[in-house]
């Protein structure tokens, strides 16, 4: 009875989602401005999202404490419900159990498999919906042959470095590659889990909706295809992504997801079920016919969008190469005004951010990732508002 109350939730869930996610295709997009970074919201925007409050155009951001600091490689990031900060490790193959009080960090253990190289490693990490009674992590990694989704039980009875169980494969196949891995995931408001993917630099494979890679997929916590998905027995949910590899919903759950361009356009991508956001035919805003244009963007050179987060009616966007700390305002499921760039070149590279609760964020930096310059302590979690 309990799996069949499951699956009716999902299916009801899954139906409110495709009605909520709505926005249309080519729509909702901006304009370059002079500067080089998008973007305001266009005249074409819909009625039902002219009649959304926008944010303000204008924030703020004040860094209040480094949480913890001397970090390997930190990639992903999972608050635990009662209290402490779980943070992946790419290149060691380990995740770390953080007090955000003390700054005191426990490895929890090496998760097994893990074949890091390149942009491939231990990438995203998530905590079961059920968490509080299966104490499941979710684990998005490179292995030797593929990229996957692994759970494991965590124990934290068990003496430190013992306290992950076996990883259990529940999603296998997705393409890897030295670049363009993806790697983030979410459990999304709907119960089911989300993951985005890259085109592990075979760009064909964005637009093949046979592939798993440049994509993002939607499943249920088992990794089976989720009800509502779009194309019938596929976990494919949108297509026609380079590199994605930041998920984050509103208010109102609409998906949002950043994407690595290439040469020219990095993007901030409101995910409607089913849609083709372009990869390779198009980078960044093109107005092209069956095309899902971006609704904001940025020069490569400033951004490198990495991990998002929501946070009252604001995307806020972590940035690698550009080293800073974007902030989208929305209005719907369009930006409200041009970005806004927060901590330009203060604490180097950004790979994820994560709400954590009323006004303020995680942030996790990327300088010991091979691209960056670390610094002593480096890599840190810090404790940052913003508005």
């Amino acid at each position: 009875m309990i799996v069949q109350r499951r699956v009716v939730t999902a299916v009801l869930a899954a139906t409110a989602l495709l009605l909520t996610a709505g926005c249309s295709s080519n729509g909702g997009g901006g304009a370059p401005n002079g500067s080089g970074s998008a973007t305001s919201p266009g005249a074409a925007a819909s009625s039902a999202r002219a009649t959304e409050t926008a944010a303000p155009a204008k924030g703020s951001v004040r860094v209040l404490r480094t949480v913890a600091e001397g970090l390997k490689t930190p990639w992903g990031l999972a608050p635990l419900p009662g209290g402490g900060l779980l943070v992946s490790s790419r290149d060691e193959g380990t995740i770390t159990r953080i007090d955000e009080r003390t700054g005191r960090k426990t490895e929890l253990g090496k998760v097994s498999g893990v074949s890091p190289a390149g942009e491939g490693g231990l990438l995203g990490i998530a905590l079961s919906p059920d968490y509080a009674s299966d104490h499941m992590i979710y684990a998005y990694f490179t292995s030797a042959s593929d990229n996957r989704i692994v759970r494991m039980l965590y124990d934290e009875q068990k003496p430190a470095g013992e306290q992950l169980g076996a990883p259990d494969t529940i999603f296998k196949g997705i393409p890897k590659g030295i670049i363009h891995n993806g790697g983030r995931i979410a459990f999304g408001p709907d119960g089911m889990l989300y993951a985005g993917t890259g085109e592990s630099g075979n760009r064909g494979l964005a637009q093949d909706k046979k592939s798993l890679g440049g994509k993002i997929l939607r499943l249920t916590p088992e990794g089976e295809p989720a009800p509502g998905d779009p194309f019938p027995g596929s976990p494919v949910y949108s297509y026609g992504h380079r590199n994605v590899q930041g998920l984050a919903w509103d208010s109102r759950q609409r998906l949002f997801a950043s994407e690595f361009g290439q040469d020219t356009w990095d993007e901030l991508n409101a995910i409607k079920p089913g849609d083709n956001y372009g990869w390779p035919q198009a980078e960044g805003r093109s107005s092209r016919a069956g095309f899902h244009d971006p609704i904001a963007q940025w020069h490569t050179d400033e951004a490198s969008p990495s991990g998002i987060a929501y946070v009252d009616g604001v995307i806020w966007t972590a940035a690698l190469k550009g080293r800073r700390l974007w902030r989208v305002p929305l209005r719907g499921t369009g930006a409200a005004a041009a970005p806004q760039a927060f901590l330009t070149g203060e604490y180097g590279r950004l790979r994820t951010v994560v709400a954590a609760g009323g006004d303020k964020v995680w942030l996790v930096t990327s300088n010991t990732d091979g691209r960056g310059t670390p610094k002593k302590g480096d890599d840190r979690v810090l404790e940052v508002e913003v508005k």
